[in-house]
């Protein structure tokens, strides 16, 4: 085995072998197959805060360590799946609404489910899955790092349709959008007005029903 000088031997094969920040027990494991038991050796980098680990067979690389900042969002997709980044994350992303978002939220077509982690909270919320698959783009943080992402429509209409519910009327529509949301008018003309309609075809809601209208009338 390659001998390395400054640094644990199996840190140094995983730090030039990883593509990314974010790695899984499988490709541990057969980095670190040339050892005797490639589990002791993993619970060291554990113990020595080389490896962090998010999750039940889920890692990045201790803060000393890292080669380059983990993606959340990327984490999120590994985290539980299949699903993408949705809600108030993902309309953070796009700019869609002011508040600053801490919890990295996600869509799943699994039930709903939470996990606290070592580098933050990641929520997923269940669609069926003829919901799921509209609105769905792949977004790149890095040359190694990408992650499922909803559209910057479906964004909005999860977080109106799975935070809000139903809505009586537009008027009160409008009141949730721009008042409580604080969305800007000017954002809804650059939607893409076939994917919402597409959107809405896969599951008609009133929310997103309203959302075409005000869009239309800009």
């Amino acid at each position: 085995m390659t001998r390395f000088f400054g640094i644990d031997p199996a840190l140094a094969i995983l730090l030039k072998k990883a593509p990314s920040e974010e790695l899984e027990y499988g490709f541990v494991m057969d980095c670190l197959k040339f050892y005797k038991n490639p589990r002791v050796k993993l619970n060291h980098l554990l113990k020595i805060k080389a490896l962090i680990r998010v999750k039940k067979g889920i890692y990045i690389f201790g803060k000393n360590f890292a080669r380059q900042p983990y993606s959340s969002e990327v984490l999120a997709n590994i985290i539980y799946g299949p699903s993408y980044i949705s809600l108030e994350w993902a309309c953070q992303y796009y700019r869609l609404i002011p508040e600053k978002v801490t919890t990295v939220t996600s869509v799943t077509t699994q039930r709903s489910r939470q996990f606290q982690t070592p580098v933050g909270l990641f929520t997923y919320h269940h669609l069926p899955l003829p919901v799921f698959s509209v609105g769905i783009t792949l977004i790149k943080f890095s040359d190694t790092q990408q992650a499922l992402f909803a559209t910057k429509e479906k964004a909005l209409v999860d977080l109106l349709v799975l935070r809000r519910g139903s809505f009586s009327s537009k008027k009160h529509f409008k009141k949730i959008l721009f008042e409580d949301l604080r969305v800007e008018e000017e954002d809804l003309y650059r939607l893409n007005f076939e994917l919402l309609k597409e959107i809405y075809e896969a599951r008609p809601h009133s929310a997103i029903k309203h959302l075409i209208q005000c869009r239309d009338n800009e």
